[in-house]
């Protein structure tokens, strides 16, 4: 996914915001991020791995080691000096280790090579994180929803308040998050912003319907981290 939003882009959906809550006394934060985690961690994990395979090869095959030290160290000798094998089994590994590390350093190998099940993990926490500090009990009636968008991961996440997740259960945002993700695939992120942002509305306005004396509460504009 590329983020491709200008000022114009952001005013739409400031004003997809606006329009949305409107019909309702829900209060919308919509947030992308370029990703939600470095995923260091993931490229430390696979290093280690590379490590361990490493040793479950020479654990199978020893004889076929110790001819590869022979011919490595041009011994002439029936047998290598375990110091020797050692020393060569050390180096192997050192050297597996810091090639797999440097290469994960490349964020696209290291983000391709993460679990899908890490990502989405790491995305819904890091939503209900960003959820906690800019949404969560600052409106008078818990009606804040966060819309968030983490481009790299292809992940959406929809964390609502108190009150609305008492009358909404979290699949019945599927179908905004699917949008959303749909259109930010294809390069339209505000796009598909703005459609995720009518739909949480819609959702709002049946279950919350807009009162007059309800202020707005929370920031209509978009947030880019």
């Amino acid at each position: 996914m590329h983020l491709h939003l200008n000022e114009a882009d952001h005013k739409r959906v400031s004003d997809a915001v606006a329009e949305a809550e409107r019909t309702t006394d829900g209060e919308i934060v919509t947030i992308v991020a370029r990703r939600s985690d470095a995923y260091h961690d993931a490229g430390l994990h696979w290093a280690i791995g590379a490590v361990f395979l490493a040793l479950s090869v020479i654990a199978a095959f020893p004889a076929h080691f110790r001819a590869f030290c022979a011919s490595l160290l041009h011994n002439w000798e029936h047998e290598v000096e375990d110091w020797k094998l050692l020393t060569v089994l050390l180096a192997l590994l050192v050297a597996k280790f810091l090639i797999v590390r440097y290469a994960l350093a490349w964020t696209p190998l290291r983000m391709a090579l993460t679990p899908a099940s890490t990502k989405a993990r790491r995305v819904r926490r890091r939503a209900i994180t960003l959820f906690r500090a800019v949404a969560q009990g600052r409106t008078r009636g818990r009606t804040g929803v966060l819309i968030y968008l983490s481009l790299d991961e292809h992940r959406a996440e929809i964390v609502a308040d108190a009150s609305i997740n008492e009358k909404v259960t979290p699949d019945v945002w599927g179908d905004a998050m699917a949008a959303l993700i749909e259109a930010a695939r294809d390069g339209r992120t505000a796009d598909g912003m703005i459609e995720a942002v009518r739909q949480v509305g819609a959702i709002l306005s049946r279950h919350f319907p807009h009162l007059d004396d309800n202020p707005n509460e929370l920031p209509d504009r978009l947030i880019e981290l």
